[in-house]
């Protein structure tokens, strides 16, 4: 069956939250995301909330306020996020650590597979508890 049509990139994604302010707080702490707030094209009485980084964007509704239309099921904590980052993981570690960010996976770097090859890993969780995956490509041509 032939496609409808063939994606080629993501614009942006929706995250359900409990507290804005402490969603906005750890994405602009953690991962250098600029908040940024707009009107809804739909009604010109209510203002959006969202984060950008490089040409995309989250958009934030906050649970039980969510904007029309949205998935069938959402909740706080159900999403699972990686982020290709420009630093080292093995850089981040230590600064997560330091802001007392709880690390997964024995609060190791792990090693991982990615839409774009093999990756070194930080798992963390944001405040509603999705899992957030910070990444380094591996290249071993930079070593």
């Amino acid at each position: 069956m032939a496609a409808v049509a063939r994606a080629k990139s993501l614009d942006h994604l929706v995250l359900t939250v409990k507290d804005i302010d402490a969603t906005f707080k750890f994405y602009e702490q953690v991962l250098g995301m600029e908040r940024t707030s707009f009107i809804s094209p739909t009604d010109p009485s209510m203002q959006r909330h969202a984060l950008k980084f490089g040409a995309q964007k989250i958009n934030l509704h906050v649970s039980g306020k969510e904007f029309e239309p949205k998935a069938g099921s959402v909740q706080p904590g159900s999403g699972d996020l990686c982020f290709l980052v420009e630093d080292n993981v093995d850089e981040i570690l230590p600064k997560l650590k330091e802001k007392g960010i709880n690390v997964l996976e024995g609060g190791q770097v792990v090693g991982r597979t990615g839409a774009q090859g093999k990756l070194r890993s930080v798992y963390v969780r944001d405040p509603d508890g999705n899992l957030i995956e910070y990444d380094s490509p591996i290249d071993f041509s930079l070593r």
